[in-house]
């Protein structure tokens, strides 16, 4: 009979595996909205017309999305690239989505688009802030102290 207070041991080769398919979906995604942003690519703005759009701000949006995504895909700084995400989400929410409600605009009958989708993606990077990057990510063979993972 197995003792009812003793914690099961983490399986550490799923938990890797699951944060890299995290870190790999969410940085993919703000990898390339970052570089629609800052270079323009899949039809996106630019940078001239972000900070135009943004002001002064849009060049730490630009280079927060785009950077922070690359940084997440290969797992380096993965824990503050989640942390300044989390920020420019919640700005997003609180400057832009937040008077459209929750739900994304999937009929076009409302004037924007909620901030469902920006809730999926803070909780992803809460995840990826909270237990790390994994054993699967650049910040291991460069041996950074955990901080800096």
């Amino acid at each position: 009979m197995e003792n009812q207070n003793s914690e099961k041991p983490v399986d550490r080769a799923n938990l890797s595996a699951a944060l890299l398919i995290a870190r790999l979906a969410i940085g993919v995604i703000f990898a390339i909205h970052g570089s629609q942003l800052l270079f323009g690519a899949f039809g996106g703005a630019g940078l001239a017309a972000t900070v135009k759009m943004m002001g002064p701000l849009g060049y730490l949006v630009t280079i927060g999305e785009f950077f922070g995504g690359l940084g997440l895909i290969v797992g380096f700084l993965s824990r503050f690239s989640s942390a300044a995400l989390i920020v420019i989400m919640l700005g997003a929410i609180f400057t832009v989505h937040l008077k459209n409600g929750l739900f994304m605009n999937w009929y076009g009958k409302q004037a924007g688009e909620g901030f469902e989708y920006h809730i999926l993606a803070i909780a992803l990077f809460l995840i990826i802030l909270i237990v790390g990057p994994g054993q699967i990510a650049a910040s291991r063979f460069l041996k950074l102290p955990k901080f800096a993972e």
